[in-house]
């Protein structure tokens, strides 16, 4: 009976509420949840409101679309799983898969949308070309990044202290409008190209009225003609399934067939992504919304450096749906009136352009050519008395029950061939067996980057009295791994999609098989945050580069013999490792891994941490075969040495 009522109990929304001046406010990252429901007329979800101090929803309520069926919950009533996230997170029916983060959760709605009414094509068309929009996480895609967290972020702290940020606009704000001004690509762009320069065409022998069908003509700021009548936007709406706005199939004649693709005029730059209307432009628009009023109201002359934003947000208005999900959100859309006073001078300060340059140069790093092989570095490193050390593994003949185990935990489960399925289980015995010498009853587990669940699983099947997470990006992975663990009936397991920063929970052991890149690094970093011990197998060491939090070399000895590109080439090598390769490159490929991890081993040492770089058994499981086991020396007052970590391990 229980079951009966959880499948019929309503996926849960959580969405935060803030406090500015004793009074409840909603976040952006709210404000846009919500007006995507409204968009896409969305009931799937029971939703509630999460304060921080005990209050009400009640003088918000303009801001919530009425057909949403909303509760307030206070924040030490949430589920444990949201608890341990950022929101806004979405749970579904069995309370057991938590969903977290901006765009995750987006994309979740739109999914069950869909799911509930697969003709809404409007809603399909948000999702994009591929069905990727915002898919990439914020960690890998700078676009991700800036239109998940760094243009509401910035607009957030404008919010706060408008007045005193109105003279040099946000960075995040001028990547976007450069990112409007730029050339539109899209799948089968020749096509529309090619009507668009026969439109042109007709439209001069038809000499069409002054100021219409023509690009060049003046127009009022933030207005152009096309919005009404181009051909780009047409298309665009046609894709929304507006019955109203004809797609422009008409076939070209034989004569702009003929005309080279480097002559045909480009397409105008309707939408955050190019020509169509996506869920990236569901997320600007009410931050973008909000930051135009601030300006209206303390600094309207800033609007001139916005000229593309200004386009773009007029377009959006002439989307369908876009109005009544905005009325319904209390947010009441109009096109910014910009005065006719000349626009600011172009010196550095105030140039957009140079500021944008400013900004990327800090947040890129040059990657360089790599030249020659490892060994100048290798010899350069081992002439300052540095060389690939690697602590002996302390059960290497340790293996679980794999005959007598169920059948879900097993690989073989999956799609893999029964030769790899076999390497995976030696390269989980090696896993395994650390973290269950670290574990302690009541423990908390993370497997970071847990795909379908290999390692998550087992854990869970062999600590019932742990709790094991599982935290992967990837919605198809995680939904396997939950199905497994269905089969098995395990009641100690969570499953999280998210990236890996929108968890913030607590935890003992952190664990991650080949987390690829400088993935191994967040992990390591978020485990060291969390004062939490960590069993991490590093993988795709070429991938290593600098990144936003992360730079290279890591550790100060490393940092003071080896250059930014001397350590890439180690990196670079570190990947030679494949059986294929003949045994002396794969052998100075082991030795630039153990180099790679001997750097990061010692960063974490200088944070309070005891790390040994290992080597799985047997070596053949895995070309990635390292493991990085590292625990914190001093914790809840109890100090630890190097040695009593390695006796603990032994027994």
């Amino acid at each position: 009976m229980k079951q009966m009522e959880a499948k019929q109990q309503k996926p849960s929304l959580y969405l935060e509420v803030v406090s500015q001046n004793e009074e409840p406010r909603l976040p952006l990252h709210t404000s846009i949840s919500l007006f995507l429901l409204s968009y896409c007329e969305c009931k799937s979800f029971k939703v509630f409101l999460v304060f921080s101090k005990p209050s009400s929803s009640q003088s918000l309520r303009c801001q919530l679309p009425e057909s949403l069926d909303v509760s307030d919950i206070q924040l030490e009533d949430l589920p444990p799983l949201v608890r341990g996230c950022r929101l806004p997170a979405a749970v579904d029916e069995t309370g057991r898969l938590c969903r977290a983060g901006l765009a995750v959760v987006l994309r979740h709605i739109i999914s069950k949308t869909l799911e509930a009414d697969p003709s809404k094509k409007h809603v399909m068309a948000l999702l994009g070309f591929k069905k990727t929009c915002l898919k990439a996480c914020a960690e890998v895609s700078k676009w991700t990044r800036l239109c998940e967290i760094g243009i509401p972020s910035a607009v957030e702290e404008h919010l706060k202290n408008p007045t005193n940020q109105y003279q040099q606009l946000p960075p995040s704000i001028l990547t976007l409008e450069r990112r409007l001004a730029e050339p539109v690509k899209v799948h089968n762009d020749d096509k529309i190209r090619r009507q668009k320069l026969q439109e042109q065409r007709r439209n001069e022998k038809n000499e069409p009225p002054e100021g219409q069908g023509n690009p060049d003509s003046e127009s009022e700021p933030g207005r152009s003609p096309q919005v009404c009548d181009g051909l780009e936007l047409r298309a665009a709406l046609a894709r929304l399934s507006v019955d109203s706005v004809p797609a422009p199939t008409t076939r070209e004649n034989s004569e702009i067939r003929k005309v080279k693709t480097t002559d045909l005029p480009p397409l105008e730059h309707l939408f955050a992504e190019g020509l169509y209307f996506t869920l990236t432009d569901v997320v600007l628009l009410p931050c973008i919304f909000q930051y135009l009023c601030s300006l209206q109201a303390h600094a309207v002359s800033a609007l001139h450096q916005l000229p593309h934003l200004l386009r773009w947000y007029s377009r959006v208005q002439e989307v369908p749906a876009v109005l009544r999900a905005a009325k319904t959100c209390g947010m009441a859309l109009s096109i910014p009136q910009v005065p006719t006073s000349s626009l600011p001078g172009s010196s550095a300060e105030n140039n957009p352009a140079n500021l944008l340059e400013q900004e990327e140069g800090q947040e890129m790093t040059t990657q360089l050519p790599f030249v020659g092989g490892p060994r100048p570095t290798m010899t350069k490193l081992k002439e300052n008395g540095i060389e690939a050390i690697f602590a002996p593994h302390p059960c290497p003949s340790w293996t679980l029950p794999w005959d007598s185990l169920p059948g879900a935990i097993n690989p073989t489960e999956g799609k893999m061939s029964n030769i790899r399925a076999v390497r995976k289980r030696q390269q989980l015995n090696n896993l395994v067996a650390m973290v269950t010498e670290l574990a302690r009853p009541g423990y908390t587990v993370v497997d970071f980057c847990s795909g379908t669940g290999h390692v998550g699983i087992v854990l869970a099947h062999t600590l019932p009295d742990c709790q094991v997470i599982l935290i992967e990006n990837k919605e198809e992975s995680l939904l396997r791994a939950q199905s497994r663990s269905a089969e098995l009936d395990l009641k100690n397991i969570g499953f999280i999609q998210a990236n890996l920063d929108y968890f913030t929970g607590p935890f003992q052991i952190g664990v991650a098989l080949h987390a690829c890149g400088v993935a191994t690094d967040m992990v390591t970093e978020h485990c060291i945050q969390a004062g939490a011990a960590f069993v991490i197998s590093p993988c795709c060491y070429g991938f290593i580069q600098n990144a936003i939090k992360f730079t290279f070399p890591k550790s100060k000895r490393f940092q003071e013999t080896l250059t930014y590109k001397e350590h890439m080439i180690l990196c670079r090598f570190a990947d030679q490792t494949a059986v294929q390769l003949p045994p002396e490159r794969r052998l100075i490929g082991k030795q630039c891994m153990g180099l790679v991890d001997l750097d990061r081993s010692w960063a974490a040492e200088t944070r309070g941490y005891s790390v040994r770089v290992m080597t799985m058994e047997p070596e053949s499981c895995s070309p990635k075969n390292n493991m990085l086991v590292g625990m914190l020396l001093q914790k809840s007052g109890l100090e630890v040495n190097a040695s009593q970590l390695e006796a603990l391990v032994h027994n």
